[in-house]
């Protein structure tokens, strides 16, 4: 099995963990005010992580002095950025659906597909037309799966759209950085900053209740441990060796799992646009897994 081969299948279990998180969190959210669920969930996830980082550290290769305060001033930094970024993605996604409806939210959410390969030419990083046409497929897809409703633009999907340029800076980031630097550490501090930046706003703006947290232990632990300690961390592995592009096209399967996943637990039907809209989505990343023909150039 190739390297990108096993990059997509992973992001794909990604997309999947991060799938059932919509209805974790949909269930959490009835009782637990949503930056008190997201810091806990993200605070969950840097626990989880933190026996994984201690067990790799005693097999790890010995380093001098230098190197490892330049591994580990360049992994401070890139956990810093990454945090940032998860926490305004995350924060504004979830506002916004104060103001619009969770179809048009995964829609606009996913732009992203588009938005990485349009950032991505700043870094140099040029995707073929191949690609272009998987992500024009995609697009269409996640239309016919999330969009209900006629066509508006207000704040929450301005909000969102905030959302959806974070998550692109958030996959251009972990690009980036991945190949530099230790997945598992840069997951567990991007999951500290941003609880630490969530816990902040509960604090000021909300009245987190420890009998509510109690009452949503299932949800939290879903979307703490298996959401945030495992898929986020899968994420920053499989990057390694898939083009951030391509990475946008997988991750956004999530709404495609949330749908499959509210289907199986909630007993809610897929109707023949979602349907479709399901089937686009893979066949987008069926063609974006298709090996050029055309030779490489000198």
């Amino acid at each position: 099995m190739n390297k990108q081969l096993r990059g997509s299948l992973l992001l794909l279990l990604t997309a999947m963990i991060w799938g059932g998180a919509f209805v974790a969190q949909s269930e959490g959210l009835k009782t637990v005010p949503p930056l008190t669920f997201q810091a806990v969930r993200q605070f969950m996830g840097f626990l989880v992580l933190l026996p994984v980082i201690w067990i790799r550290s005693r097999k790890a290769l010995p380093q001098s002095e230098e190197e490892r305060k330049a591994a580990g001033k360049k992994l401070r930094i890139a956990g810093l950025i990454c945090g940032l970024f998860m926490f305004f993605a995350t924060s504004l996604q979830q506002f916004g659906l104060l103001y619009t409806t969770p179809g048009r939210s995964g829609f606009i959410t996913a732009l992203y597909i588009l938005i990485v390969p349009i950032f991505g030419l700043l870094f140099g990083r040029r995707v073929s037309f191949r690609i272009w046409c998987a992500v024009a497929i995609a697009i269409v897809g996640m239309y016919f799966l999330c969009f209900t409703g006629g066509v508006s633009f207000g704040l929450g999907e301005l909000l969102t759209l905030g959302c959806s340029f974070c998550f692109a800076g958030h996959i251009l980031m972990v690009d980036r950085v991945s190949g530099d630097v230790d997945g598992v550490k840069l997951s567990c501090i991007q999951f500290l900053v941003s609880a630490l930046l969530s816990a902040v706003g509960a604090a000021l703006s909300e009245t987190p209740s420890v009998p509510a947290l109690l009452d949503c232990w299932l949800p939290l632990c879903y979307a703490g441990f298996a959401s945030c300690g495992i898929a986020y961390t899968l994420q920053i592995v499989a990057q390694r060796d898939v083009h951030p592009t391509l990475a946008a096209i997988l991750m956004s399967t999530e709404s495609v799992f949330a749908a499959l996943f509210a289907w199986l637990l909630v007993g809610k039907g897929l109707s023949s646009t979602e349907l479709l809209g399901s089937a686009l989505m893979f066949s987008a990343i069926i063609l974006a897994q298709l090996p050029d023909r055309r030779p490489a150039r000198n």
